[in-house]
This record gives structure tokens, C-alpha cells and sequence, in this order.
């Protein structure tokens, strides 16, 4: 039994591991693609905020 608890934890660290992995690389793609958006809607609040 305790020779069976590592292995079940770091078969849940490595769970863990991938989906933080795989959100990662959905959130990057996301705003790989809406770069532009996003830093266009940046650019416009610093300048409403200036103004």
C-alpha cells in the first residue's frame, strides 16, 4: 500500500501537469489569433484614457 500511493500521486501530478499544458496552448493560440484585436483595443483605451 504505501509503495502504491507515489505512483497514484504522480499519476495525478502528471493529469494535472497536462491539462494545464493543453489550457495553455488553447489560450495561446487564442490570442495568437486575436492579436491584432486586442492590442488595437489596448491602444485605444490608453489613448481614450490620455485624452
Amino acid at each position: 500500500m504505501p509503495q502504491m500511493m507515489p505512483m497514484n500521486w504522480m499519476l495525478i501530478f502528471i493529469m494535472f501537469i497536462m491539462m494545464w499544458y493543453l489550457i495553455m496552448i488553447k489560450l495561446y493560440f487564442f490570442f495568437m489569433y486575436n492579436y491584432k484585436n486586442y492590442y488595437n483595443y489596448y491602444t485605444m483605451k490608453n489613448f481614450s484614457l490620455t485624452w
